[in-house]
């Protein structure tokens, strides 16, 4: 490839974000968080830990955070003050910040009241307030049970056994070890249930833990005997056989620097893929324990080329071809080789996907439809997606439903580098966690336009 790639810098860890901030705000002491990512996930997580108690202040590209004195404090959290109102726990539409916010919450003392945009009224919670309610916590449903809105009254994790499934999400079981250490004894997690997705999310929440000082073993059944296992030794999780014993340790204060997010670098990645123009990624971790770094595995199946060196990770255009994917442990990328497919030779089938439909939006839908616009055939069948290629309308408008969600929106923008003349209903929508998308972006389907 004689061209010069387009150098993206990859922006701050959304995940590893929102464990980083949790995790130094329950901590006893002080804690510098350098590359945290600015978005508006991040600020309803930032506002959830200061109404709880914490103090998070902006200072030199850095940010200071001050923990909790003795966990999350909602209203009456003393128990003498009944006429004090709940803190407000405002998730807007971030099912991460709700899922791990409440669980951690719950860990503490007083009255919380837990709600958010129309659309995270919507999204099911049953799971981790049934969950919770198992640990002694209280919740009174202000509309439909197991939804937002809710007040939710605590006094900790005051019992010390609790089971959880991961066929909804994996960030019910992440919130659950997050908030475990703050109880006054051991809390025993284990993950029940048919199937279990987005392992890496856990594992991702484990390495926080770990660097923050929380205590915690993880065992494994075999041959009917529970067994202890190094965390970083699981890849997989099967329901029944994994468990999770937190130990009463608190956190310690840290310094820490978030590591850049291979979700939002798949665009990029994808665009290297099927555009004209090499794309270099800096600011990755190539060891990454984040699950979506799969799409390097994804992209060099479908056939492009992925060079990995000290500091960057190039990708380069290929031939590319349909494959046959399970996606349950890197749900985000969906979008991203959905788009990715409809540049390819032969169909695509992606698998294990249908908890999709419990995001932001129906994800699984709207992958399904919105691809379909550029001339593809698109079929759902049970848990899977599949697309058919079809020729894709160069030179043509094509107007995008984002249905207000980010990775959506930064999907679709993918067909610009077939000369398609992208219009999205809501591009502002990518400021849920990446508000400097579209800066990067125009310069990469810029420096395709010059190559054409």
């Amino acid at each position: 490839m004689t061209e010069a790639p387009v150098t993206v810098i990859a922006p701050p860890s959304k995940s590893l974000s929102h464990r980083t901030l949790i995790a130094a705000a329950l901590a006893n002491g002080t804690s510098e968080i350098s590359g945290a990512l600015a978005s508006d996930d991040i600020t309803r997580t930032r506002d959830c830990l200061t109404a709880c108690g914490a103090t998070i202040e902006e200072r030199d590209a850095m940010l200071v955070v001050t923990g909790m004195e003795n966990g999350p404090r909602g209203g009456n959290a003393d128990g003498k003050h009944k006429d004090e109102p709940p803190a407000e726990l405002f998730m807007h539409e971030s099912g991460t910040t709700c899922r791990l916010m409440t669980a951690v919450a719950a860990a503490g003392r007083g009255t919380f009241r837990v709600h958010g945009a129309p659309r995270m009224h919507e999204r099911p919670m049953a799971e981790l307030t049934s969950a919770l309610g198992k640990l002694g916590v209280r919740f009174a449903f202000e509309d439909k049970p197991g939804h937002l809105p809710f007040v939710m009254t605590t006094k900790g994790y005051s019992k010390n056994q609790v089971e959880i499934t991961l066929e909804e999400s994996s960030q019910y079981l992440s919130g659950l070890l997050l908030g475990a250490p703050l109880a006054d004894h051991d809390t025993v997690i284990s993950v029940t249930g048919k199937k279990a997705v987005s392992w890496p999310y856990v594992a991702l929440t484990l390495r926080i833990m770990e660097d923050f000082k929380a205590g915690f073993e993880v065992h494994v059944r075999k041959d009917g005997e529970w067994h202890d296992v190094p965390w970083r030794s699981v890849k997989d999780v099967t329901p029944e056989a994994i468990r999770f014993v937190v130990k009463p340790t608190g956190y310690q204060p840290a310094h820490y620097r978030v590591e850049g997010d291979w979700s939002n670098a798949s665009y990029f990645m994808a665009a290297g893929a099927v555009g004209r123009q090499p794309v270099r990624l800096k600011g990755l971790a190539a060891d990454s324990l984040q699950g979506d770094r799969a799409i390097m595995d994804i992209l060099s199946q479908m056939g492009a080329s992925i060079k990995v060196s000290f500091g960057s990770i190039l990708v380069e255009p290929g031939h590319l071809r349909g494959i046959e994917i399970d996606m349950g442990r890197c749900p985000d990328l969906v979008p991203t080789v959905a788009a990715v497919a409809a540049f390819a030779a032969t169909p695509t089938t992606i698998k294990n996907v249908a908890h999709l439909r419990l995001k932001e939006t129906d994800r699984l839908e709207a992958c399904a439809v919105e691809v379909a616009r550029t001339g593809c055939r698109t079929h759902i069948a049970d848990d899977s997606l599949v697309i058919r290629p079809g020729l894709l309308p160069k030179g043509k408008r094509v107007e995008f439903t984002t249905y207000g969600d980010h990775r959506m929106a930064m999907s679709m923008s993918l067909f610009a580098l077939a000369g398609v003349d992208v219009v999205l209903d809501n591009p502002g929508c990518v400021g849920k966690s990446f508000p400097g998308f579209f800066d990067q972006w125009n310069t990469v389907v810029e420096a395709n336009r010059i190559t054409l």
